[in-house]
């Protein structure tokens, strides 16, 4: 089976055409092909597929084996892929409100629907970054979900490992839990985020997310995400972590996240409502799995 590593920001998977290669398992291949030591090495497995209603449909898996529903660092990857390798050749310009279009634009089937991603290209027809409308954020706890009562989930307080924290959760696509604190480099992310992951309040598990405000318009994030750990970055997270400064008063729409593997540029745009991910897009090698 042919395979390519790639990344964005650090946060990799490992993505399958499967325009020409068969996948029987993916859970059980991504569980394989994620071992740091004994396989490629990942956050988790994608698979770039076929679509009847876009351009290509992606689906992840976790390193756990779990299918997840949306991961915006690697949507920005599938994107780089289906055009560098001509599964599509693009549509119109993508605008960003507020911002200078780019000049093509994909649609890409999720388990959080069709997204809508711009394509940021240099001279030499390459993917340089990527831009993704991520829709609108979930903040009904009950479509999240979130077993709390209310309309939203804003700075409630949640008790772990006898620690009393404030969370701010919603969805974007896929539920996340953000949590503010004043220096994130003091957080026991190992400790916490299992905890947090798991807690009897999240139905389907949640991924967790630690910020520091150092701006009106930038932060700082950790993230543990659910089924997969610590990892360097989080692309459906940051876009979650945007929101929620928003709703806590802690910064404004437009923002910077810098993750440990990077940075991405956040807008929570105001005229649609929905989250806008620039980001970049990095392949780091094709190979060939002979083990499937």
């Amino acid at each position: 089976m042919r395979f390519t590593k790639m990344h964005g920001i650090g946060n990799d998977y490992v993505y399958v055409n499967c325009f020409e290669e068969d996948v029987q398992d993916p859970p059980a291949l991504a569980k394989k092909v994620s071992e740091r030591h004994f396989g490629i090495g990942a956050d988790g497995l994608i698979l770039i597929c076929p679509s009847t209603n876009a351009d290509v449909r992606m689906r992840i898996f976790n390193t756990d084996g779990s299918e997840a529903e949306m991961c915006g660092n690697g949507i920005r990857c599938v994107a780089k892929y289906a055009y560098e390798q001509e599964l599509t050749h693009g549509g119109s310009s993508f605008a960003v409100p507020g911002q200078q279009p780019c000049s093509t634009s994909l649609n890409i089937e999720t388990g959080n629907g069709i997204l809508t991603v711009g394509l940021i290209i240099d001279q030499n027809d390459t993917v340089q970054k990527v831009c993704v409308n991520m829709g609108q954020p979930i903040l009904n706890p009950k479509n999240i979900p979130v077993d709390l009562p209310g309309e939203k989930v804003v700075h409630v307080p949640l008790e772990i490992n006898g620690e009393n924290l404030l969370m701010t959760c919603l969805s974007m696509g896929n539920p996340h839990a953000v949590f503010f604190c004043d220096n994130i480099n003091n957080i026991e992310l190992e400790q916490i985020g299992p905890a947090v992951e798991n807690h009897k309040l999240f139905p389907n598990r949640i991924n967790v997310h630690f910020v520091q405000a150092i701006s009106p318009d930038e932060f700082l994030m950790r993230s543990w995400e659910r089924g997969s750990g610590i990892t360097l970055a989080c692309g459906t997270g940051a876009c979650a972590c945007c929101v929620a400064g928003v709703l806590t008063g802690r910064y404004g729409r437009l923002t910077t996240g810098h993750l440990p593997g990077g940075d991405l540029e956040l807008n929570w745009n105001q005229q649609d409502n929905c989250v806008y991910m620039t980001g970049p897009a990095v392949k780091v090698f094709d190979g060939t799995w002979t083990d499937k």
